[in-house]
């Protein structure tokens, strides 16, 4: 029996009073108020919620029908939170998922975590979802006991369904004014793994029918009364400045309003987008020098000599590498490298806003709610109180919109003319203007004696990167004696930032690769040689480290039985990768055969440790989608600088994953467990690199070094 406590005082978890027609409101801390739904169009309860609500910063509704509202709090950024966090809840709350309706939250500054990004959405809440919907049933019990007077241990729930030992029922909704006014349990009991209904089955988007009826639910549907568009135009590279600007032929273009500057740029408003971008053509626009304009072979230069270099202070340092070195047969070293990347969202940047009296209410797309407000209020010196964040659908973020430049951006404009604005970003302005994954690179060394491995070292070098390229006390941490990590930061005006797993998106690309032909120098099967790596860590532990052995190790096994590892068909070759990101593991095998010189990917078995898997589907779409996204990127996109000037603008000269290129099956396995769940949105993107480099290698005899292998000789 899982007993917890509710931590929730009456004042902080329920505000609750007699609806018109009856009901009851319960607010979390975990959540934010909105209105009762507008459109019942999918609504599969025939009755209406009542449409009086009290003001509440948080809240689950239940209304006399048994009509379930639930509130989503975390951004979704299609990573289907809006489905799984409403299901946890449904889940001890013991409600009919049928008469469920979820709704978006907008920003609560009561909420821990309102943040979608490093998939920690369900890790992060779990525990308070699931207390949440379990104070309420148990509220909802307590009524039920008071009326009938009776034991409240004697009654059960089921669908929104109370039952006494008679067989006589009460519904929720039935019992929902009168569990108002009841006091909060101090605790309450969870309820066994086993007995979920709702988590660990297959519920669909609850946003699907909006979605494929094209409701308006992105950011670049929004519509408001009084709403003006805007477009900006920038400075064409990194490193310049507007120096002025002529717009009087911008200004001629019909339904253009006013053509100002703006935190550097040229912010066009008009009564339409057509009309905005139509304009930001025909201004006449004076840039100059601000700055250095860099040019990717430089960085390339600069972040290779970097690896060659050692800080004092490593990132860690086991044992004796350099002695080891001293004493080695042979010095085993491989370079690897990747470009910068752009995000690249379906749907490009875009906000609303409006700024008046003081006070500011925006309204879009945007992965960090939280820290954008605490931007905006300190961008315009004003409360955060007097600041209103709603949050719509995305159409992709992968990091990009974590950082909210465009939500200020959108703001000030509103300021600058006095009216409530919808700014947009076109292609070229997203991918031109963006914030892109760093350019990196790594070196790895092993020390080989009597044919075996007696010391491992890797450094890393990337543009911004003060905080690291590595990931020191993951794989191989711990598996040897000898172990060494060091990491370098070269400063660029180019904007970067957090890219779909951020650092490992390549790092685990550049380890797997090297871990594998380490082992085939070693005339060691890449399975066999990782398995006896973590078999020390698990055994006999070097240092600290920050993953479990045992799990990386079970997600191997796994994926080398499902795959057949080594009884692959004649003319089929596989490669291995597994790697630890965001607290899952995960371990993939890529099916390859070579046509006309070309890998084609025919499948990839994928094993996977995330915990108790609350939406099944969902995880597969993840999982599905983050091995798609990362074999896309490593085997075609690339991106570069020339003079401060990104060498693509749109998608007919950026290389792209097309859709016959896509594995054609993609056979995923899960690891049964009763773990806390951890993160999906990300982890199965790192190792799938390493998989189609490894893969190619057998097919070929020849290894990839730099990203993307598309322009590598070996694949003409």
């Amino acid at each position: 029996m899982n007993v917890v406590k509710t931590k929730y005082k009456r004042r902080s978890f329920l505000k609750a009073s007699t609806l018109a027609g009856g009901g009851i409101v319960l607010g979390f801390n975990w959540l934010q108020g909105c209105k009762a739904p507008v459109d019942d169009t999918w609504n599969p309860v025939s009755k209406i919620m009542p449409d009086t609500w009290y003001d509440i910063n948080s809240f689950l509704k239940i209304g006399e029908n048994g009509m379930v509202t639930i509130l989503s709090p975390n951004p979704e950024i299609g990573q289907n939170v809006k489905t799984s966090m409403p299901m946890i809840v449904a889940e001890e709350l013991d409600c009919d998922w049928d008469h469920v309706v979820v709704e978006q939250a907008p920003l609560s500054s009561s909420f821990e975590r309102q943040v979608a990004g490093g998939s920690g959405s369900i890790r992060s809440a779990f525990d308070t979802l699931r207390t949440a919907g379990a104070t309420a049933r148990q509220m909802l019990l307590n009524a039920a006991a008071k009326k009938w007077e009776v034991d409240v241990a004697s009654l059960s729930t089921s669908k929104g369904i109370i039952t006494n030992d008679k067989g006589e029922n009460l519904s929720y909704g039935e019992l929902a004014s009168e569990a108002s006014v009841l006091e909060i349990p101090e605790e309450v009991t969870l309820k066994e793994i086993k007995d979920f209904s709702i988590i660990g089955t297959d519920r669909r988007n609850v946003d699907l029918e909006g979605i494929l009826t094209g409701k308006p639910l992105f950011g670049l549907d929004t519509r408001k009364e009084g709403m003006v568009h805007a477009v900006m135009l920038r400075p064409p590279a990194f490193g310049m400045k507007l120096k002025n600007f002529d717009a009087a032929a911008a200004s001629k273009v019909d339904g253009v309003y006013e053509i100002v500057e703006v935190e550097g740029a040229i912010a066009i408003t008009a009564k339409n987008t057509w009309a905005a971008l139509k304009a930001q053509k025909l201004v006449n626009a004076n840039w100059e020098v601000d700055g250095s304009l860099e040019n990717t072979q430089q960085h390339d230069e600069t972040l290779l000599s970097l690896l060659d270099k050692r800080n004092d202070k490593l990132k860690r340092d086991d044992g004796s590498v350099t002695q080891a070195y001293s004493e080695a047969d042979e010095i085993f070293e491989k370079t690897y490298e990747a470009p910068f990347l752009p995000h690249n969202c379906m749907e490009p940047m875009n906000f609303f806003a409006d700024v008046s009296g003081g006070k500011m209410y925006v309204e879009g797309p945007i992965q960090t709610p939280s820290w954008t407000q605490s931007n905006l209020a300190e961008a315009f010196k004003i409360d955060k109180e007097n600041i209103e964040v709603m949050m719509t659908r995305m159409g992709g973020g992968f990091g990009r919109r974590l950082y909210g430049n465009f939500v200020i951006e959108a703001a000030k404009i509103s300021e600058k003319v006095g009216k409530p604005v919808q700014l947009t970003y076109s292609r070229e302005d997203d991918m031109t203007l963006g914030i892109y994954r760093p350019a990196s690179k790594y070196k790895f060394k092993a020390a080989i004696k009597d044919g075996a491995m007696t010391a491992y070292e890797y450094v890393g070098s990337g543009v911004n990167s003060a905080r690291g390229v590595t990931r020191e006390n993951w794989f191989p941490a711990g598996c040897l004696d000898n172990y060494r990590v060091d990491s370098h930061n070269l400063e660029s005006n180019i904007t970067t930032g957090a890219w779909r797993a951020p650092v490992t998106n390549f790092l685990a690309c550049a380890e797997q690769s090297f871990v594998d032909e380490l082992a085939h120098k070693l005339q060691i099967d890449p399975v066999k040689f990782r398995i006896d790596l973590l078999d020390r860590a698990i055994e006999n532990p070097v240092g600290e480290i920050d993953y479990e052995p045992k799990k990386l190790k079970g997600v191997i096994e796994l994926v080398a039985e499902k795959s057949g590892w080594g009884n692959n068909a004649d003319g089929v070759h596989q490669g291995l990768s597994a790697y630890f990101s965001h607290n899952t593991y995960v371990a993939e095998v890529a099916d390859i055969v070579m046509e006309d010189g070309n890998p084609v990917i025919k499948k990839v078995t994928c094993a996977v440790d995330c915990g108790i898997v609350i939406n099944p589907i969902a995880a597969k779409n993840q999982i599905e989608g983050g091995i798609v996204d990362g074999i896309g990127h490593a085997m075609y996109a690339d991106f570069s600088f020339e003079d401060g000037k990104p060498s693509s603008s749109n998608f007919n000269t950026y290389r792209m994953i097309r859709m016959v290129e896509a594995p054609e099956e993609i056979d995923i396995h899960f690891v049964e467990t009763e773990n806390h769940p951890t993160g999906l949105g990300e982890p199965s993107l790192p190792p799938v690199g390493g998989a189609i480099a490894n893969a190619i290698a057998k097919a070929t005899g020849k290894r990839l070094y730099k990203q993307p292998f598309i322009n590598s000789e070996i694949l003409g």
